[in-house]
């Protein structure tokens, strides 16, 4: 009678261990579900081009989602990501336009252009901070403030006509991939071989993707790494704990935002290197997707926890929608129905842990 008694408990752990790890694991398992599911539905979904094609369009949310998840460990959010990469793609053509046009050649012109955006990109982050961490500004306030900021500066500077002049160069980095095969198998690292018309040649890995690859393990590393990650945790895991534990806070909170629009102004640089041209309201959409990712990936609001890795995975999964649905020709409006309730079932699935916890 004893053992059948001591065995019931052991079950019951048994169960709540199991759920616990599916709890843990159900985003990537959400993921490999949405993954075969689109390869049943949409023809061509499973070709490696169609990966590419999906890894190339979803930097912009990878970038953005790394920034937002930078401020949402602290507790805060940053509403103005999307009108900042705007800013800073029409600030890069700018910038370039008239360094080219003054005879500079074309590669240091675009060195030039995008190191002089990321540093002006660090202003409207550096302002949010400054507003959250020394005048308690709430930071939904200081952020949304700076949307309408952002967006009025921006329009300001084309006066309602897209911004463009970019030099081919730009175009060559923005469209282009790391490695080229050509028919027989001669390779091109970067340069696309010249080939008679008709015939094709395997692009490989396009550089934007490696390029926010590397970003993007730049700042998880940062994150997870450093003494300013670590000081990152602990502001969101208790402010009053932090400060009595001698953490800077304020400098802190400064540089998460500052952090948040930086990867929001390489965003920015991104979207003018792919698509040629810059408008005010470039990522606009992109914000529910930012957050949606980092949410998904098992970030608290509250603060306190979150992961790069765990907010790629997010990222992926909108991705992997969106491409899924333009593919099946299923209407791009009802991805933004879709990602808001696998953004429901997200919160959901954190409250459940909290609460097993």
């Amino acid at each position: 009678m004893s053992d059948k008694t001591a065995s019931v408990p052991a079950a019951g752990q048994r169960g709540k261990s199991l759920a616990s790890t599916l709890g843990k694991s159900w985003v990537l398992i959400f993921l490999l579900l949405e993954t075969v599911y689109f390869c049943f539905r949409s023809e061509g979904f499973a070709n490696p081009n169609s990966l590419q094609i999906m890894l190339f369009y979803g930097v912009l949310v990878f970038l953005l989602a790394t920034a937002e998840l930078f401020v949402i460990v602290t507790g805060g959010i940053d509403l103005s990501v999307g009108y900042v990469l705007g800013f800073a793609s029409i600030i890069s053509i700018k910038v370039i336009e008239k360094l080219t046009g003054m005879g500079l050649d074309p590669g240091l012109a675009l060195l030039l252009g995008v190191a002089a955006t990321l540093v002006v990109g660090l202003i409207p982050g550096l302002i949010n901070g400054w507003l959250v961490a020394y005048l308690k500004v709430p930071p939904f306030i200081a952020t949304f403030a700076m949307v309408g900021v952002c967006h009025g500066i921006s329009e300001l500077i084309i006066n309602g006509v897209y911004a463009m002049g970019l030099p081919k160069l730009a175009s060559d980095i923005g469209s282009g991939h790391m490695l080229y095969i050509a028919p027989g198998g001669a390779l091109s690292l970067f340069q696309k071989p010249v080939v008679e018309r008709g015939v094709s040649v395997l692009e490989i890995v396009p550089n934007i993707v490696v390029v926010t690859a590397v970003v993007v393990a730049i700042f998880a590393f940062l994150l997870s790494r450093t003494k300013f990650g670590r000081h990152v945790y602990a502001i969101g895991g208790n402010m009053d704990a932090a400060e009595r534990a001698g953490i800077p806070v304020k400098r802190r909170i400064l540089g998460v935002y500052a952090t948040s629009s930086f990867l929001a102004s390489l965003a920015g640089v991104v979207y003018a290197f792919m698509y040629v041209s810059g408008k005010a309201d470039a990522g606009a959409s992109l914000l529910l997707d930012s957050i949606a990712a980092v949410v998904i990936g098992g970030a608290s609001l509250f603060g306190g926890s979150g992961t790069v890795g765990r907010t790629m995975v997010g990222a992926l999964i909108i991705a992997v929608l969106d491409l899924g649905l333009r593919m099946s020709g299923t209407p791009t409006f009802d991805k933004y129905i879709l990602v808001g309730v696998i953004l429901i079932l997200a919160v959901i699935m954190e409250r459940y842990m909290q609460e097993r916890a």
